[in-house]
């Protein structure tokens, strides 16, 4: 069914009037909560591992590594986000959350079985997302879709940087397993206002969820020339710019703080405008330019800029990564109602996975070449990338959506 026209008063929602939406409120409570508690729990994971093993490769992937057990979800069991009783299977998986919550908590739990169940809560987590922004999508009208996505890429950037202040906070009086609870309590309050707020979708037709549901829909979706296009510039360029900001301390040392602070001030000021000033007509016309700037800051690297520039030059860059909404909302359009949760699922697990793969290949090209080289070719790639798939994005505006078991 096609989404109906946004009428004036609804044509550019802000804020606000978004959380005045009893559901959209309890989803985005839910989704803040959740960052919270998985931010406090990395941090209590990355600090336990640091003083067991002393192994910065270690510290690193225990913080870090369930964003790759996300695609083993989009690839196994995504269609459970389109099942017909998505409000049980959301709460179900905040359920399963606050479980594996509760057992970090354990003292004395050896790491392999903390990795193990990192990367089960990794897989989950992934399903997680996708329930949840297909019922994003239901629970706003299409004009709200941007600002509601919006709001929550803040959120969740915001939240990020305070879970980690506020656990290296907590940990002068804590141990780790005091920051295991304190994100168990955080995954429970999430479970207990999901419950509360969201409500079951009865329109959806009736679907069996599996693994052969999974596949059929992910091989339609990537046999699509304009869903494949959208999926490539949703993941490739963010995946190449994550691997520089990788980067930021073998280049800049002492000074990698400010590079990092930057980042995040111009991702915040490119959300905020794209997803609250920009009609959808300048969302569209900026895609392809937001694409790259998102890159092309980055090549200044190649003349090893004092701090200031480089600076500068990474907070308009990151203002890029505002592409990845109007991108979304092309994408939301291209899709099918019945299986929008899994698209979405599948869309967010691809970019968090070449975000890592971003950073690993950033790694060890360094390990060869030296920062700099990295982070100018790493940012010529994603230029090329968006400019060689641009004709393909802007034919998938024309495409119309078809069932994908059509």
């Amino acid at each position: 069914m096609a989404s109906p026209e946004p009428n004036t008063r609804d044509a550019t929602p802000g804020y606000r009037a978004l959380l005045r939406n009893r559901e959209f409120a309890g989803l985005y409570a839910g989704f803040t909560l959740t960052v919270a508690a998985s931010t406090l729990s990395g941090f209590a994971l990355g600090t336990l591992v640091d003083r067991s093993t002393g192994s910065p490769f270690l510290t690193a992937v225990s913080m870090y590594g369930a964003t790759f057990a996300t695609v083993l979800g989009a690839t196994t069991l995504m269609s459970v986000a389109d099942g017909s009783r998505p409000r049980r299977t959301l709460v179900a998986l905040q359920a399963v959350a606050l479980a594996g919550a509760c057992a970090q908590a354990v003292p004395g739990m050896p790491l392999a079985a903390r990795f193990a169940l990192l990367l089960l809560l990794g897989f989950f987590q992934s399903l997680n997302t996708g329930t949840r922004m297909g019922l994003l999508a239901e629970a706003v009208p299409a004009s709200a879709y941007v600002p509601a996505r919006s709001l929550m890429n803040i959120t969740a950037g915001g939240t990020s940087v305070l879970g980690f202040a506020l656990g290296a906070l907590l940990l002068r009086h804590l141990t780790p397993q005091g920051l295991f609870v304190a994100s168990a309590a955080l995954t429970a309050t999430a479970l207990a206002v999901t419950a509360a707020t969201v409500r079951e979708r009865s329109i959806r037709p009736p679907r069996r969820p599996g693994l052969r549901e999974t596949w059929t829909t992910n091989a339609a979706l990537l046999s699509r020339t304009g869903p494949r296009a959208l999926l490539l510039n949703l993941w490739v360029p963010n995946g190449l710019i994550v691997g520089c900001e990788a980067l930021f301390i073998p280049y800049a040392g002492e000074n990698a703080g400010v590079l990092l602070a930057a980042a995040s001030g111009g991702m915040l000021l490119g959300d905020l405008t794209v997803g609250r000033l920009l009609s959808a007509a300048w969302r569209r016309r900026c895609a392809f330019p937001l694409r790259l700037l998102l890159a092309a800051p980055y090549l200044l690297f190649a003349l090893h800029p004092p701090t200031p520039v480089a600076a500068v030059a990474v907070f308009v860059a990151s203002a890029g990564f505002a592409a990845t909404l109007p991108l979304q909302e092309r994408l939301l359009a291209l899709t099918p109602e019945q299986v929008r949760g899994q698209v979405q699922g599948v869309e967010s697990a691809g970019r968090m996975t070449w975000q890592g793969i971003g950073a690993a290949v950033a790694g060890a090209t360094a390990q060869v070449l030296s920062p700099t080289v990295t982070i100018t070719g790493l940012a010529a790639l994603s230029v090329c990338v968006t400019i060689a798939s641009r004709p393909y994005v802007n034919r998938a505006r024309w495409a119309a959506p078809t069932s994908p078991r059509g």
